[in-house]
């Protein structure tokens, strides 16, 4: 079983009130029963649409230690909805007995290997978000969108 973004799987979950239908690899693992789909920013109590939130401080291992937080846009502090969503996705990880997720880069969440710098300038950095360092501690192997081909094993049909 994987964890996977549900925006990946073209659930309208995103900031942008929207979700992804490029990947029909991943939304058949999701329709087959193979994957489960996991919004971390929902599951937190975040709203569809919501403002962009960025980590600032340093990167989701920083936010996890409480060396970094994350804000909106326009300055609100949401670290704690941030926080709840990456508990979420670690209990649903743990109850399906998931190895692995496939979650979207450059998220404050989600992001694997680069996240935005937290100047909402469009820099990105290297870096993970809040879930996906969480998923690493618990032991997960955590990987994007655009690398999960290389690095996982997609479960059989």
């Amino acid at each position: 079983m994987l964890i996977i973004s549900a925006c990946l799987a073209g659930e309208i979950c995103r900031y942008s009130g929207d979700g992804f239908d490029n990947y029909p690899e991943l939304r058949r693992l999701v329709e087959s029963g193979r994957a489960l789909p996991v919004c971390p920013e929902v599951l937190g109590g975040a709203p569809v649409p919501r403002d962009p939130c960025e980590i600032k401080g340093g990167d989701g291992f920083d936010v996890l230690d409480g060396r970094a937080r994350v804000y909106t846009n326009h300055g609100e502090d949401k670290t704690d909805v941030f926080l709840a969503g990456a508990g979420s996705v670690l209990a649903a990880a743990r109850r399906c007995g998931a190895k692995a997720a496939v979650l979207k880069e450059r998220s404050p969440s989600c992001g694997s290997g680069l996240i935005y710098d937290g100047s909402f300038s469009g820099k990105k950095v290297p870096g993970c978000g809040c879930t996906a360092a969480m998923l690493i501690r618990a032991g997960l192997e955590v990987c994007s969108e655009e690398n999960y081909r290389q690095k996982i094993c997609l479960p059989e049909k």
